[in-house]
């Protein structure tokens, strides 16, 4: 079996959260059970889980995320297509840091309806900024 990353985060609604992964992000649907559904999120099994009395409040996130890096192509095009949807709260707008040089990157955060914060980002070259240093 190839190995499948696991993530489980909690959401204040099922319904609210179905919507925004499988209808703004482009995730594909999975399992589903009272309480619970999956969906897979770049190759992530991404388990979302009704419990409201955990979902943290507006502003507490703090540096807690999740997220994935796509090729330049993929990462205009959903953040093109997000920048349009008014539905979806940016915690830190596209910016692009060390510009010119092979350590470029270029990414944004935004957050679920439950507060999840998502990375979305791209390389300029991957295998160097990606590199143990």
């Amino acid at each position: 079996m190839v190995p499948v990353l696991h993530l489980s985060v909690v959401v204040r609604d099922l319904d609210e959260a179905r919507s925004f992964y499988v209808d703004t992000l482009g995730c594909r649907p999975g399992r589903t059970e009272d309480g619970w559904m999956d969906v897979w999120f770049y190759g992530l099994q991404l388990t979302l889980q009704h419990q409201p009395e955990f979902v943290l409040a507006p502003g507490r996130q703090g540096s807690r995320h999740f997220g994935v890096a796509l090729d330049a192509a993929g990462f205009t095009e959903l953040t093109d297509r997000l920048q349009s949807d008014e539905r979806v709260v940016w915690v830190v707008p596209v910016t692009t840091d060390r510009t010119g040089t092979p350590l470029q990157q270029t990414k944004c955060k935004i957050a679920d309806p439950s507060g999840n914060v998502i990375e979305l980002k791209t390389y300029l070259d991957p295998d160097a900024a990606l590199a143990a240093r």
